[in-house]
């Protein structure tokens, strides 16, 4: 066995490693669960017992030897990289790494702020764990309302007045407690509910709604707003038309429908053969809210309306899966490069 230990050590001071993945193998070999030091030790076990402090001391001596060797050969190593590291010519031109871009989302996002902006919007932003009172109750949601529901909303903690914001229309309630009317903003923001995902839908998304409150605003004004909105985001060529609806907290209500790009009006998956898009929703603020926010639904009037960022941004690029835009795929956001 001492020959044994003495041919280790002597191979031990003869390795002369080139690599550090070198010195990583021989620490393997030598210290491992099934290394050299392994069987030494197996083999120590069956040896006299007047030979054992003898042939012990000569193991510790060996195994010692090894650790010291190891973190000798890595700091010859590291110092062997920082001498050629200082022999790089720092004079030389460098490399263009390549530059990221900014997320179709938030292209998409930025544009339509930057449009409502040339209409004289602010924008306005809020938190998105909310209460119940700026997500439902003062928006006129009455208590049975099915978007109460927890299949849609998301709570906290199970308790049934602090949530997920199920749309951006609290950040409206917000800006009408603290602002006199006349009030014009944006409020973009991502927004959380229970659905199933697929292309056309998630249970994360991004929404930008706007409110107008001002004396005498009218049906008409909004109409004309969300039809110079289409204009400028899709081409002077889009159209749109608006199906009455309902919702909560406008009266009276509409879904407005954008003409299909990506099929030119003749029907495709996304559409779904019609030939018209739906991008969103939209009506006169309910008296009902105003009052609950403190302004005088007799002296004041306006209107709402909320979009899908996703929705658009599938029509601005013909994007036809919207799950793309969380998955983080490089070849897909590699297509925004040149997008600014």
């Amino acid at each position: 066995m001492i020959d044994k230990i003495n041919d280790l050590l002597k191979r031990v001071e003869a390795f002369k490693p080139q690599a550090a993945a070198e010195v990583e193998e021989f620490r393997v070999r030598m210290l491992g669960r099934k290394g050299e030091m392994n069987d030494v030790f197996e083999e120590f076990k069956k040896v006299a017992p007047e030979l054992k402090k003898e042939l012990g001391q000569k193991i510790n001596a060996l195994k010692t030897r090894i650790n010291d060797k190891i973190a000798e050969m890595k700091s010859a190593l590291e110092n062997t990289e920082t001498d050629s590291d200082a022999a790089i010519d720092m004079t030389r031109p460098g490399s263009n790494d390549p530059i990221g871009s900014r997320h179709p989302i938030s292209l998409v996002r930025n544009e339509i702020v930057d449009i409502f902006a040339r209409l004289g919007y602010t924008v306005a932003e809020g938190p998105e764990i909310e209460d119940d009172w700026h997500v439902f109750s003062a928006l006129n949601f009455p208590p049975e309302h099915p978007a109460r529901d927890m299949q849609d909303t998301f709570f906290i903690r199970k308790n049934p007045d602090i949530l997920l914001r199920t749309h951006t229309s609290s950040i409206q309630v917000r800006t009408m407690e603290r602002q006199k009317p006349p009030i014009r903003v944006v409020c973009p923001g991502r927004v959380f509910r229970n659905e199933a995902i697929s292309y056309r839908a998630h249970c994360i998304f991004h929404q930008v709604e706007g409110l107008y409150i001002d004396e005498n605003v009218s049906f008409a004004d909004l109409k004309q707003s969300i039809l110079y909105f289409a204009k400028e985001m899709f081409g002077e060529k889009a159209q749109i038309r608006m199906r009455p609806s309902y919702f909560p907290f406008t009266e009276p209500s509409a879904e407005v429908d954008v003409s299909c790009n990506l099929c030119g009006g003749k029907g495709c998956n996304v559409c779904k053969h019609t030939g018209w898009l739906e991008i969103m929703g939209c009506g006169m603020v309910d008296p009902n809210v105003l009052e609950a926010s403190g302004i005088d639904p007799q002296r004041y009037s306006g209107f709402a309306f909320g979009m899908g960022v996703e929705r658009i941004a599938m029509l601005k690029y013909g994007v036809k899966d919207l799950r793309l835009y969380f998955e983080n795929d490089a070849r897909f956001l590699r297509q925004f490069d040149s997008v600014f």
